[in-house]
């Protein structure tokens, strides 16, 4: 017999890790019913639907823990599941840092932070396939340069989630999101290229139309053709919204409490200093209405919230879950990210720039000559030292206009000197998944081409 997932259930499983010795425990379950679809040339590449639920368990024995999890949630497979757990955390080694919570810590209600959306739920399969073909559709007919297509897609994911701990907390919350993509193929003479577009969003309403979604990818492929190399040189660079989300990602990766803990991060012993441009500030808020980041706890059973990272360029906060704030003696964030197994990790919520009072063109039309850039690949960052490298591609800046479309050149700096370049901050923030961020123009960085 299957048993009903609940969190009468999970406190149950708590109870009687504790019985088996465990001296904390912390059970999670996650149900998710998925669906995808891939279409190219309109005709149907892939369609998947799947369902999935699964109990993860986190016990603690005196400074030892383990974890364990099952997608088994027969009575049979969850005695299995404590078992093993407690007599894994028995032949651990001892961190006096893996905690729960404390009592007082912990969230005492679940707002409602409008994260289900049923249009979601209610939207048919027929319906999911109309709106990749038709991504892909509107991106085909832009303009008669887009020769091909490597797909439009359309996927759902409706969730729940329930969190159970002996430090008194149990809570639960449901959520949805839905994604709409396409990605065409442009030709002019013998180069091609390749556009990218997509948008997601918990609430169907809120996502952009599959049209408005194809038309964009397919004038990202269009704008890319005659892409060319420039002379190595170095120069003001402005970054597109998108280009400025790959850089506050990286960013996370040197403020998340773990990568300060251990001291392989540039920030290490920076709180209150200034370490960016006054014109900057970063926020991560798990509260917000609607967005995708949000949640009303966090993988601890932390209530979720608004933390200042960067204010007016100085460093206000790192991002922690309980154990790195302890390494650092500190408190929680709210930040615990948490899968069915092992122990929680730092995460964001929603990672942003608060935007700035200056329109994209305005901040194009200030460069004289530079460097916008639209697209960043590959990997470059060092987050000991800052260090940063990237390949990119974008629009090269003549007299505040772009001229001419660039690719194969690499962006480099220093991340500590980037932050502390930037001139001029967009007002274009949009949310289109947890890390948001405007158009940002940084003073010089070095452009490497020919």
């Amino acid at each position: 017999m299957i048993t009903q997932i609940s969190k009468d259930l999970l406190s149950e499983i708590v109870a009687q890790a504790i019985k088996r010795g465990a001296t904390d425990a912390e059970a999670i379950a996650s149900e998710t019913t998925e669906f995808s679809v891939e279409v190219r040339l309109g005709e149907i590449e892939k369609l998947q639907e799947a369902a999935s639920r699964g109990i993860g368990l986190r016990v603690l024995c005196e400074g030892r823990q383990a974890s364990c999890s099952t997608s088994d949630v027969s009575a049979e497979g969850i005695e299995e599941l404590i078992a093993n757990a407690v007599e894994m955390a028995k032949r651990t080694s001892v961190d006096e840092a893996a905690i729960l919570p404390a009592r007082e810590e912990l969230a005492t209600a679940v707002p409602d932070l409008n994260l289900f959306d049923p249009a979601v739920v209610e939207l048919a399969p027929e319906r999911k396939i109309e709106m990749a073909r038709t991504a892909e559709a509107a991106a085909r007919s832009f303009d008669p340069r887009i020769v091909n297509s490597e797909g439009g897609a359309c996927s759902t994911i409706v969730g729940r989630t329930i969190l159970v701990n002996s430090a008194g907390f149990a809570g639960e919350y449901a959520g949805t999101n839905c994604t709409v993509m396409a990605v065409p193929l442009a030709k002019e003479g013998e180069q091609m290229q390749v556009g990218f577009w997509g948008d997601r969003k918990r609430l169907l309403a809120a996502l952009d139309s599959p049209e408005v979604i194809g038309k964009e990818a397919a004038r990202r492929a269009i704008r890319k053709l005659g892409g060319r190399k420039v002379a190595t040189t170095e120069v003001p660079i402005v970054f597109e919204f998108g280009a400025t989300e790959d850089l506050l990602g990286d960013f996370f990766e040197a403020v998340e409490g773990g990568a300060i803990f251990r001291r392989s991060s540039f920030l290490v012993g920076q709180l209150g200093e200034q370490i960016a441009s006054p014109l900057l500030t970063i926020v991560d808020d798990g509260t917000l209405p609607g967005e995708i980041g949000s949640r009303p706890f966090d993988g601890e059973g932390l209530p979720t919230r608004r933390t200042v990272v960067v204010e007016n360029g100085a460093l206000k906060s790192y991002l922690l879950n309980t154990y790195t704030a302890r390494k650092l003696n500190l408190r929680s964030t709210g930040n615990a990210a948490r899968g069915l197994t092992g122990a929680p990790s730092v995460g964001v919520g929603n990672f942003f720039v608060e935007p700035g009072v200056h329109t994209p063109e305005e901040i194009i039309a200030s460069v004289s000559e530079g460097f916008y850039v639209t697209e960043m690949i590959g990997f470059g960052f060092n987050p000991v030292t800052g260090d940063y490298s990237r390949g990119a591609a974008g629009w090269w800046i003549e007299n505040g206009r772009l001229s001419f479309p660039v690719e194969e050149v690499t962006i480099a700096g220093n991340f500590k000197d980037m932050l502390k370049g930037i001139e001029m901050v967009g007002n274009d923030l949009r949310f289109r998944g947890k890390i948001a961020a405007p158009t940002v123009k940084v003073n010089r960085m070095v452009v490497s081409g020919e």
